[in-house]
């Protein structure tokens, strides 16, 4: 049987950091949503485990009991590698571990070390989608390792990300993708712009709201709220700018308010692995406003679908957002549907999987 025809067993192992639903993840929880619902749609069999209390969108799940993993964005570049008592990410693992020949292939959706460092102990082939850029040395030194020992089984969403490991390898390139029938394109925005994302310092959400004041334009705010202390320091430098916090949202919910806006502010103080937001916008004909700074850069196109500003400049956007009027909102749709559609998603994805599997399913 050719590698064109044949099906996957796939188990998807999600991020430690939250349950399914929760949030926490950010955009790995709507990666791995939108690939297991692809590649069920393909006809691969597939298995998500993640940790209790996660919801799967009507995709089958295998629920871990455990403590949750501190967050990498939170801790030093040389920070030990420390992970609490009755860890659900061992947990996790330990489950893969005992039913791992059930299945051709396992997803490490996990930005760990633990993960990285099993992966020569298993006989199934593990592929280690990596969801963000260089944060820690031991991350980085097994991921090296990793990609030496295991040629074309770490995955990056975008060649920014991936050049921040200065790996000797060239890695698959996997992009990203979204169901465009969640999103709906709106014409005639209102009078109001859009932030999206964690609400922690490396997202940077102070520049939007300080580009909000100065443009007198009400800022639309959703997302989990990860740092309370960072949320609080906003709350208390910007008491009369026009902003307004709906909290964290549906796709749904998210994309009604977003498509009614003139713009989507993304304002990242640190190397987006990709930006999920930004095609979530462009699919709702929404111009990107972001910093040229990491992953949206290969996303966004400069002065067509958006605009990418000097890296921590609110002057930057304020003047981008002044020139809205020069962007054709069907060009941003347009671009979604070319580009970041869960078919093209699809193909990418299963390319990769059928590469790390071709030695299992050719015995």
């Amino acid at each position: 049987m050719s590698t064109s025809t044949k099906l996957l067993k796939l188990l998807f192992i999600s991020t430690p950091v939250g349950h399914l639903g929760s949030g926490l993840g950010g955009g790995v929880e709507l990666s791995l949503y939108n690939v297991a619902q692809e590649m069920i749609r393909r006809g691969h069999q597939l298995q998500i485990v993640a940790p209790a209390d996660s919801t799967g969108n009507n995709l089958p799940l295998v629920q871990i009991p455990g403590n949750l993993q501190i967050i990498a964005q939170s801790q030093s570049r040389t920070a030990p590698i420390n992970m609490p008592e009755n860890s659900v990410l061992a947990n996790m693992w330990d489950y893969a571990r005992q039913v791992q020949n059930n299945y051709d292939l396992i997803v490490n959706f996990a930005y760990d070390w633990l993960p990285f460092y099993l992966t020569p102990f298993f006989d199934c082939p593990i592929a280690h989608l990596v969801s963000m850029g260089s944060l820690s040395n031991a991350l980085d030194a097994i991921i090296k390792q990793i990609a030496s020992q295991f040629p074309g089984t770490i995955g990056f969403h975008t060649q920014t990300q991936a050049e921040t490991f200065a790996l000797k390898q060239q890695c698959p390139i996997l992009s990203n993708g979204i169901d465009l029938s969640l999103y709906n394109f709106c014409t005639q925005p209102k009078h109001q712009l859009a932030w999206v994302g964690r609400i922690a310092p490396e997202k940077g959400l102070e520049d939007a709201v300080a580009a909000s004041q100065i443009t007198n334009i009400p800022l639309k705010i959703m997302g989990k709220i990860q740092d309370d202390l960072y949320w609080q320091k906003i709350c208390q430098d910007y008491p009369n700018a026009p902003w307004e916090y709906l909290g964290f949202l549906s796709t749904n919910q998210m994309q009604q308010v977003v498509r009614e806006c003139k713009a989507s502010l993304m304002t990242p103080h640190w190397i987006e692995a990709f930006g999920n937001v930004a095609i979530e916008s462009l699919a709702c004909g929404v111009p990107v406003i972001c910093y040229r700074r990491g992953g949206p850069v290969e996303i966004i196109q400069d002065s067509k679908t958006g605009f990418l500003v000097e890296p921590d400049s609110v002057t930057g956007l304020v003047n981008a957002i002044a020139r809205l009027d020069e962007i054709n909102r069907y060009t941003c749709r347009h671009q979604a549907e070319t580009e970041f559609s869960l078919s093209a998603l699809g193909d990418r994805f299963e390319k990769w999987f059928y590469s790390v599997t071709l030695d299992k399913i050719l015995l």
